[in-house]
């Protein structure tokens, strides 16, 4: 992979999230009943993050959530030969709230159709939105995020990584050419 350019540093990161607590809160007129659900891996930390932005601008803390998932995508065969089957499922009660699904990019749309299948089968929200910090088009389903930190327009063949303190010891997003 060819480094191309960083797209966001730390504080664009923080500057994109702060913007998506307010949108999220706007849209729901407050975090009553709102549920924010990161897809595993770099989704939780940003529905953490979030939370945490919302806490400070509302007072009220509000529900997170995790989701998994592996045994939901249609791809399974090309990922591996036996894939790792994960017993995680959900950790907050999904049922009449407004669930924000979180993730760090959207692409295809594939791994959002999965988060909503397992979502569905776990529960019954009322709504089911979406938020992702990169929306880098090329959708192959459906699939609009309803909360944007960025849009990035990208080749098919470029590669959008997201770099969090969390899991990497950086924020950062930056383009990659294969």
């Amino acid at each position: 992979m060819e480094y191309k350019a960083t797209i966001l540093d730390e504080k664009a990161i923080s500057r994109a999230l702060t913007r998506l607590a307010h949108e999220i809160i706007e849209k729901n007129k407050g975090v009553e009943d709102v549920v924010l659900v990161g897809i595993l891996s770099r989704g939780l930390p940003i529905a953490k993050r979030l939370a945490e932005k919302i806490e400070k601008i509302e007072g009220k803390a509000v529900a997170v959530g995790e989701i998994d998932i592996t045994l939901y995508r249609d791809d399974l065969s090309k990922v591996a030969e036996k894939p790792v089957v994960s017993s995680k499922g959900i950790n907050v009660e999904i049922d009449d709230k407004h669930v924000v699904l979180l993730d760090d990019v959207i692409f295809t749309g594939r791994t959002v159709r999965a988060a909503m299948d397992a979502l569905m089968d776990l529960g019954r929200p009322q709504t089911i939105q979406l938020g992702v910090l990169i929306d880098r088009g090329h959708r192959e389903l459906p699939i609009r995020p309803d909360y944007v930190g960025k849009n990035v327009p990208t080749s098919r063949t470029e590669i959008v990584k997201v770099k969090l303190n969390e899991m990497d010891e950086k924020d950062e997003v930056s383009i990659y050419a294969q």
